[in-house]
């Protein structure tokens, strides 16, 4: 469960943060006490340039621009909706059979643990259902981990979102539950994998409609949906009443047990499957 614009988790994050680079400061000064010549020294130094470089390639950035420029650049820039999506600027995602009477709204982000957890519990189910008619779900996309956490991987993974959206639903969704699969979705307090397009194309490989796809793979290299997951980002910031993540309505209601942060999500397919029988129409 990750809280929205909550001081007290964006403070506890930056002291996570703060420990994990002072104790990586620690064995990278003693690590360099041990290397005896400067050509070691070089090699090292070379590494860590290319380790920066790719840390900030995200976004389909191009040849010297930084995530920070990119992603200023993107918020600026005028959104290119994704097929399969309608509203202003794209920002409304509806996959579903049309005559289904019920409606799922999610509310993610995709650095969000919580949300990984949800996924790798339930999300077989919910796209089950959608499949089955049960229910048409409305995915609503936030970014707001990358301020808390900071980093870009959040909206950089929402821009390869969209790319896999205009292939297909289909492969929105796969590629959707592949990000927040065990094996590949990245420690809350660890590398911020997200912001780098090689590691999305890679989790991409394993979707046979993404896998191999030149026009995806172009998409999401030269950042085509950014200015897109910014309009997604700021639809999501619009919904004041979530104030975490993952969020879970039936129909306009909240699902999930009470507790001092708000509704807790089920984590269960069980539980998910009761509080969302209770708030079907009939």
């Amino acid at each position: 469960m990750s809280n929205r614009n909550n001081q007290a988790n964006k403070q506890a994050a930056r002291e996570r943060l703060r420990a994990e680079r002072e104790r990586q400061a620690k064995k990278d000064k003693t690590r360099r006490q041990l290397i005896v010549g400067g050509a070691v020294v070089a090699v090292l130094a070379v590494a860590g340039g290319i380790g920066f470089a790719v840390a900030n390639s995200g976004g389909g950035s191009g040849s010297g621009s930084s995530a920070a420029d990119v992603w200023a650049k993107a918020a600026k820039a005028k959104a290119v909706p994704p097929a399969h999506t309608s509203g202003p600027d794209g920002t409304t995602i509806v996959i579903g059979k049309a005559d289904a009477k019920n409606t799922l709204d999610l509310y993610e982000d995709p650095r969000c643990p919580g949300c990984a957890a949800f996924e790798q519990n339930v999300g077989a189910t919910v796209e089950k259902d959608i499949s089955d008619g049960k229910y048409k779900a409305s995915y609503h996309i936030g970014t707001f981990l990358d301020g808390n956490l900071q980093g870009t991987g959040s909206k950089n993974a929402l821009s390869a979102l969209g790319a896999a959206l205009n292939v297909s639903s289909d492969a929105f969704l796969k590629y959707k539950f592949a990000l927040y699969s065990k094996e590949f979705h990245p420690d809350e307090t660890g590398p911020d994998k997200f912001a780098d397009d090689s590691y999305l194309l890679k989790v991409a490989d394993t979707i046979p409609a993404l896998k191999g796809n030149a026009a995806f793979q172009k998409d999401v290299k030269s950042g085509k949906f950014n200015a897109w997951a910014m309009a997604m980002s700021n639809a999501f910031n619009s919904h004041k009443d979530v104030t975490s993540t993952p969020t879970l309505k039936m129909n306009g209601t909240t699902l999930g047990t009470d507790s001092p942060q708000g509704k807790v999500a089920p984590s269960t397919v069980a539980d998910f499957n009761s509080m969302v029988d209770k708030n079907l129409k009939s």
